[in-house]
Formats: structure tokens, C-alpha cells, sequence
């Protein structure tokens, strides 16, 4: 779970001023003594807390190389959506049955939905990373990338520390600090923690109870509304506006139906909802509601996020989606390529990374738009030619 943004008391508790990044690491370590102590944190807890600490460059490498995210949808969904995960996943639900019966009753999220987020982010808490947590973190914080993101988690950590549930030597977890079985940043483990088996201890990394139930928490604090679904898949006509797709518009879903989107298993819901179309008006297309948005302070990945949603559907019963015959799409490359001439447009698409993201389909439907082609937001060669 890496999210962008997030409530923490600790990024409003050290002043905007001190979020320096950079410079000589030993220097930048006793800045952050001297921030820590601005947070209410003791210097001999922050001196405690970074006694050895060092800079990982593996981490700044995973950082930087993150060429998965550049698939397409239905690679990428079909990567991570093994028979395997699903079996182990119909397996967990029943394993853990009271738990999510309890995430149920008190949050009112399904267990599909924290299922898959729990199979992607560990394999069902069977590959949790092993990066020393304190250390990935004062590397990205140190590193000038995202510093405002990772500063942050550094106290937080240290507040972990000092209550005496933070081991900065030996504590393990993914590359960019989170820890346990949904993988949780230190922020959300003080915000959301909860002791699922009643033991007294929030065990994140030993405890799928304890995971699941903290997991719940943060889904509920993001603003999951119970009882709502999150992702349908829909059949859409030929001839609608494709203008209208992506998720910064959202309709009631009567305005849908009447323009001929229609639900391809099931009834629609009373709700309203974005059209999505990840590859494009000839491949799937999927209605997202209100609770799909909670996935983004999840993950900040546009295909992440549509994977991990409709991995939730799946697991309720869905069927497999329909590909249809999309367009062909670009490379990497040329998508970065492309993402450079949007930014010479004057397009803040998030940087040329290579990866479609959710700023980069709003410049690219923008531009099909100016350019009279069908707005769809799937990036092709003849975009890419007419930039």
C-alpha cells in the first residue's frame, strides 16, 4: 500500500521549512534529530531510532524501476490474476471466515475486495520483502524524488519506535517502507492498527487477522460506503461519446444505460459511476463507482488499481472480462515518447515514465479530442504521429 497522500499528524507537525532532502547523509540523519524533536519525538528516541542507518541503493533502483506498471491492462491483469491466487484466495476466505465476518459487521467491506489486495501486495503474506523498513525509508526520504511522501513515515516510524512497536534493526518489509501482510506504511499502522485475534498486539506480519482487520480500517477511513459495489463490467455500443470515458466524469448510471451501456452479468446499480476503458473503446470496458476511488489512496497505479478491483469482482463470481480486439498499443518507450509531447503541449501528465497513468489518459483524451479523434484515451502509433 503506497499512497500519495495521506492524513498524518506528523506531516503537519514538522514545519514545511525543514523538509530538506539531499546533501551529506550523515548531516541529513542529525537534521531529521533536530525535526523529530520539533514533532514532540525526544532526540535520545530519534538518536536511538537512527543509530546505524543507512542508505540502500537497492532501494532507490526499485524506486526508479517499476517497468511492470508500463502493461497494458489485460497483460498485466492476467499476470497477476493466476488460477492459482484465485484458488488460494477462495481458500483464505473460508480460512479466515470470522474475521471477515467481523470486517463485514463493522466496516461493511467484502471480503473479495481486501482478498485481493492481500494477494497481490504479499501472496497472502507469503513474500512480505525483506528491505530493512528503517532504512528504505530514510533512503527515499534523503532521496529528492518524494521526499514530502517518505519524510513523513520517518517519524512516523520513530513514533512506532518509541511506544515500542518498531524495531529499526531487524524490522523487514517492501521496498518503499511498508510493512506486513497488506503492506502498511507506519502513518496507517498508528491511524488504523487493530488486533484482530484478540491477543492484545497488532501482529501485522504474523497475524492475517490483525492484517486484514487493520487493512479494513484503512479502506474505511479512506471513505469505503458499505454495501456499495466497486467495479462492474459493462458492453458498450458502438457509437457513443467516447469523451465521456475516464474517471473524472461520472454520471448517474441511468445517464449510461440510455446512451446503450448495459451491465454484461447482473443489474446495474443506482449509483453514479466513470466509464473506464483501459485499452481503449475496443477492449473491456468497465463502470467504476463511488467506492472505486478509494482504491487511488491505495495505490496510485491506474492499472494496479483496475487489476486489483476486478480481481475483487472475480472472486464474488464474475466472469472473466472481455477482452475484445483493442487497438494496438504503444511500448514503453513510446508512451514516454508520447508523454513528452504532451508535456511540450503543456500537459502535466506526472512525468515521462513510461507508465499510462491516470493524468496521462486525461492529456491524451484531451488531445484525441483537439485532434477529432475518438476520445478514448488509449494512446496509438497514430497519436503519437499526429503529436
Amino acid at each position: 500500500m503506497l499512497k500519495s497522500l495521506f492524513i498524518s499528524v506528523f506531516l503537519f507537525a514538522v514545519p514545511m521549512a525543514a523538509q530538506s532532502c539531499g546533501g551529506k547523509f550523515s548531516s541529513f540523519l542529525d537534521r531529521l534529530v533536530d525535526e523529530a524533536e520539533l514533532s514532540g519525538i525526544s532526540r535520545t528516541t530519534a538518536r536511538e531510532f537512527l543509530a546505524g542507518a543507512k542508505q540502500n541503493q537497492a532501494v532507490l533502483t526499485a524506486d526508479k524501476s517499476q517497468g511492470f506498471f508500463q502493461r497494458n491492462f489485460i497483460d498485466f491483469s492476467q499476470r497477476l490474476i493466476s488460477n492459482n491466487r484465485i484458488e488460494n484466495g477462495r481458500f483464505q476466505a473460508q480460512q479466515q471466515d470470522a474475521i471477515f465476518n467481523r470486517i463485514n459487521t463493522d466496516f461493511g467491506i467484502p471480503r473479495s475486495v481486501l482478498l485481493a489486495f492481500w494477494a497481490f501486495e504479499t501472496d497472502f503474506g507469503a513474500v512480505q520483502g525483506d528491505f530493512n523498513t528503517r532504512n528504505a525509508l530514510v533512503t527515499l526520504a534523503h532521496d529528492c524524488r518524494r521526499p514530502e511522501l517518505f519524510r513523513p513515515q520517518v517519524f512516523a516510524a520513530m513514533e512506532l519506535f518509541a511506544r515500542g512497536d518498531f524495531n529499526p534493526k531487524i524490522t523487514t518489509g517492501a521496498w518503499a517502507g511498508e510493512i506486513g501482510m497488506v503492506q502498511m506504511l507506519p502513518s496507517d499502522i498508528i491511524e488504523n492498527g487493530r488486533d484482530g485475534d484478540g491477543d492484545g498486539l497488532i501482529s501485522l506480519k504474523t497475524s492475517a487477522p490483525d492484517a486484514l482487520l487493520s487493512g479494513a480500517s484503512v479502506l474505511s477511513s479512506l471513505g469505503w460506503q458499505a454495501g456499495q459495489p466497486w467495479l462492474q463490467e459493462v458492453t458498450v455500443p458502438a457509437d457513443m461519446d467516447w469523451a465521456l470515458s475516464g474517471i473524472e466524469t461520472k454520471l448517474a448510471v441511468a445517464d449510461w444505460a440510455a446512451m446503450g451501456v448495459l451491465a454484461r452479468n447482473g443489474q446495474l446499480a443506482d449509483l453514479q459511476a466513470s466509464l473506464i476503458l483501459p485499452m481503449g473503446r475496443k477492449g473491456p470496458a468497465f463502470l467504476a463507482y463511488p467506492n472505486f476511488d478509494v482504491y487511488f489512496e491505495w495505490n496510485q497505479s491506474f492499472v494496479y488499481v483496475l487489476t486489483a478491483a476486478y480481481f475483487g469482482t472475480l472472486l464474488e463470481g464474475a466472469p472473466v472480462y472481455n477482452g475484445g480486439n483493442p487497438d494496438g498499443g504503444l511500448t514503453g518507450e513510446q508512451v514516454q515518447a508520447l508523454q513528452l509531447k504532451l508535456e511540450g503541449h503543456g500537459y502535466d501528465v506526472g512525468g515521462a515514465d513510461g507508465i499510462l497513468g491516470a493524468r496521462s489518459r486525461i492529456a491524451i483524451q484531451a488531445e484525441q479530442i483537439r485532434l477529432g479523434m475518438p476520445a478514448d484515451a488509449w494512446p496509438t502509433i497514430a497519436l503519437l504521429n499526429a503529436l
